[in-house]
């Protein structure tokens, strides 16, 4: 039946998905990771400080200069 062979299907694209992806993160990968980690923060006084003063242990420093403290 179309039904059993459909559902066997979806099953194992589900068992295909579920494994992790081992693959090395790319520079670009690395950056959009760091950019979306910095709008998410954006509105926390820590990491205003933290652009502020630069205290990072990333290899570049952050480029995303939102709500700066005057």
């Amino acid at each position: 039946m179309d039904a059993e062979r459909n559902i066997a299907e979806i099953e194992y694209l589900e068992r295909i998905f579920a494994v992790p992806d081992t693959r090395p993160l790319s520079a670009s990968d690395l950056a959009a990771a760091n950019r979306r980690h910095d709008e998410q923060q954006a509105s926390s006084p820590w990491f205003r400080l933290w652009q502020r003063y630069g205290v990072c242990c990333r290899a570049e420093s952050p480029t995303l200069r939102l709500g700066e403290i005057e």
